[in-house]
């Protein structure tokens, strides 16, 4: 062979080996991409709980190289690089993987961090881990474990003393008008207890004390106490009904304080304490009529009324959220099973003055 045919034969196996070789490592690196991590334990039971309450939601883009960065390989954006750092429009965020609805946008604060900051999540949204650092805590989404930053506790940002440290990245913003919730306000004595168990609900988004049912614009807590002003201490609760039904919602009420007490929860004496639903629809009356048909057939002399819902008027700053922020907090409300079993869980305590 000559030494022309050589030096061509030599360069065309040199090109086949780099091809094979380059060949070989996509496939290795393809192998070695980072995988989500299993779940055992408690974590593993509670995400399979939230999973099981989420249908399967629209489905949502490829995502893109940076995206893949944070959410699947927890890596973290540039800060003041995000289009969310300091967005502030009436809406929704969900979860960029997966379109689960994780903050609300009236959650969202100005921190000046760089990152999108909140200082509260939708109930059952958000995981948190020990970060491998062993420093801080991470957060995650609890339907597709994407990453979504972390949770710093302490800083004083806002009365609730909490910040979620969010990649823009990890989100896509929901304008309200597309935010598909629904609406319950209940009135069972004192609102301190109501809420503190409403809130417990998984799917239920947010949850707000404040008056109803009276003729007083905008009243005080002051004055709807001497019962002059016929409002009734109620709390709203917002929930996705694509994850907790309204039954389910008014089932609870009927089990965490005692329809057949009238004007009055345990040692609250008052046409304010009275056992109201207030009915944003007529599917919502008839439901809740079902279930005080129910109890009355089970022997209860249920004396809840049914009225159509008026204007909510929110209710002092220092009301809501109030037993989370007290731990001391006493609040007249016992579950009692009269649909079945339900545990309660324990809240988790964020006092206002957290070191």
């Amino acid at each position: 062979m000559s030494p022309t045919k050589k030096l061509i034969v030599f360069a065309a196996t040199a090109i086949f080996s780099a091809c094979l070789y380059a060949w070989s490592g996509a496939a290795e690196d393809e192998t070695k991409r980072p995988t989500r991590k299993p779940v055992t334990g408690e974590a593993a039971e509670r995400e399979v709980n939230v999973m099981e309450k989420q249908p399967a939601r629209p489905p949502v883009p490829p995502l893109t190289r940076a995206e893949r960065h944070v959410l699947i390989e927890r890596g973290t954006e540039r800060p003041f690089s995000g289009k969310y750092w300091n967005h502030f429009v009436d809406g929704a965020y969900a979860c960029r993987a997966c379109n689960s609805l994780l903050y609300l946008s009236t959650d969202k604060f100005k921190s000046n961090c760089g990152w999108p900051s909140f200082d509260d999540e939708i109930l059952g949204a958000v995981r948190r881990l020990p970060d491998p650092d062993g420093r801080r805590t991470e957060i995650r989404c609890a339907r597709c474990d994407g990453h979504l930053g972390h949770v710093f506790l302490g800083e004083r940002f806002t009365p609730k003393n909490m910040r979620h440290c969010v990649n823009s990245l990890s989100l896509v913003f929901v304008p309200r008008e597309k935010v598909k919730v629904e609406r319950a306000i209940l009135a069972g004595g004192c609102f301190w207890g109501v809420e503190h168990f409403m809130k417990q609900i998984e799917g239920v988004i947010s949850t707000g004390c404040g008056y109803t049912g009276g003729d007083m614009r905008s009243p005080s807590y002051r004055q709807v106490c001497t019962g002059r002003t016929h409002h009734a201490e109620a709390v709203e609760v917002v929930f996705d009904p694509t994850r907790v039904t309204y039954e389910t919602i008014v089932k609870r009420f009927f089990e965490i304080h005692d329809p057949t007490q009238l004007n009055r929860q345990g040692p609250d004496v008052g046409t304010q304490y009275r056992s109201v639903i207030y009915y944003t629809s007529e599917d919502q009356r008839r439901t809740a009529k079902k279930l005080i048909e129910i109890l009355k057939a089970a022997g209860y002399d249920v004396v809840t009324e049914l009225v159509p819902a008026e204007h909510f008027w929110a209710a002092e700053g220092y009301h809501q959220d109030y037993v989370t922020k007290h731990a001391d907090a006493e609040i007249c409300h016992a579950p009692v099973a009269r649909f079945g079993k339900w545990e309660p869980k324990k809240p988790e305590f964020r006092p206002d003055d957290a070191p």
